[in-house]
């Protein structure tokens, strides 16, 4: 018989979904059992996430390095400042939105679901190899080096170390995830929080699916005005790239299909050979905006002040961090958590609500982020030289 394979964001509702009904009638003793296996695999997450910021950020700064001049530099510009009026985007209207719907939701206060949750009956300590802050460092002063020392050997280390992390998150976190999420849901449920939870989760992903739309709006434009296109029209083209990456939940596995499209809006086959593939890896408008809604969101629901002292730098550094985002479903979420723990104070239980907000929407981030490679090839495009248009070129 063939085997029905189930996704990753169906694995995590189902989680959620038995978490809410075995809580409601589990005994403490169960609960507790979970409870120990979310902090086993919490401690192991915190002890990957410097490996991974240094297995994907390090090579992938000496792989910009390999670029061609003027358009490197044009499409890094871009692609880095397109991510952080996202994140910022975001942040403004969340807190505007999200407290008075947070707020009204239940007409009182949310209470830290921490304080409610049952221990676990043993911990063991995971320490990090090193500090995020260490692990950031030492990626820019290793990916910086090899670009400027064009070290095809330390680089040749770098790629191979990225595969191996590539393989603990794809082979071991993503496949743990669900059952994580399950115990932690069943724990919100046995102390009595988890329909206040869900009533953020509802809340916050309508929210992010509305900021995603404005976002590829403001994008296409802004390159519709610099190219004298209409911005509807451009959106249509790309629109097989939105659906291909709704399925593949991979900015890169979409790679061919943005790329046929990005070529049909008029940007020549030199910027968009150039810069799609690099998009695919460096621009993640969409995922910010998830980011940063979902932590907004989690912060409101354990009372935690949302400040603009702690949101802007933690909104450009998400921005660099986001080049460590592998090409697996989650990714993003995952390179971030370093970030959130730091800078957000986010604990585990905080962590957890956040990879089960973002990794419900996770398709819908990444099918923003491919959609919006093709306007910033357009923009590109307009600030180079090289203007010539493909034969399929469509009119305002």
């Amino acid at each position: 018989m063939k085997k029905i394979k189930i996704g990753l964001l169906a694995r995590i509702v189902l989680a959620i979904a038995l978490g809410v009904l075995v809580g409601s009638f589990a005994p403490e003793a169960v609960v507790r059992i979970m409870a120990t296996f979310n902090g086993l695999f919490g401690n192991f997450l915190g002890f990957v996430v410097p490996l991974i910021i240094i297995a994907f950020i390090a090579p992938g700064i000496a792989q910009l390095g390999k670029g061609s001049g003027k358009l490197l530099g044009l499409a890094t510009f871009f692609a880095y400042g397109s991510t952080i009026i996202a994140g910022f985007m975001a942040f403004f209207i969340a807190t505007n939105v999200l407290p008075k719907f947070i707020s009204s939701s239940s007409g009182e206060s949310f209470e830290n679901p921490e304080e409610f949750l049952a221990t676990s009956f043993f911990k063991v300590d995971m320490p990090p190899a090193v500090g995020i802050m260490s692990a950031l460092l030492l990626a820019f002063i290793f990916g910086i080096g090899m670009a400027a020392t064009k070290s095809d050997i330390l680089k040749k280390g770098f790629d191979e170390f990225n595969v191996i992390i590539e393989k603990v998150i794809a082979n071991v976190i993503i496949p743990l995830l669900p059952i994580h999420i399950f115990g932690i849901f069943m724990n919100m449920t046995f102390g009595g929080q988890v329909a206040k939870i869900l009533s953020v989760f509802a809340i916050v992903f309508v929210l992010i699916l509305i900021l995603h739309l404005v976002m590829l709006v403001l994008q296409y434009s802004a390159a519709g005005a610099l190219n004298n296109k209409n911005p509807l029209k451009l959106m249509k083209i790309m629109s097989p790239a939105y659906f291909t990456a709704l399925g593949t939940q991979s900015s890169a596995a979409t790679i061919p299909v943005t790329l046929a499209q990005a070529r049909k809006t008029g940007a020549s086959a030199k910027v968009t050979d150039f810069t799609i593939p690099l998009f695919a890896t460096i621009h993640l408008s969409g995922s910010t905006i998830t980011i940063v809604t979902c932590a907004i969101g989690v912060m409101l629901l354990n009372g935690q002040a949302i400040e603009l002292k702690d949101m802007v730098p933690f909104i450009f550094m998400l921005g660099i961090t986001m080049i460590a985002a592998p090409g697996v479903p989650g990714g993003a979420v995952m390179a971030a958590i370093g970030l959130l723990s730091t800078m957000l104070d986010f604990n585990e239980t905080m962590v957890a609500l956040m990879i089960a907000l973002y990794l419900a929407q996770d398709s819908f981030g990444t099918a923003t982020n491919v959609t919006g490679d093709g306007a910033l090839a357009l923009i590109v495009n307009r600030f180079t030289r090289d203007k010539a248009t493909h034969p399929n070129e469509i009119k305002s």
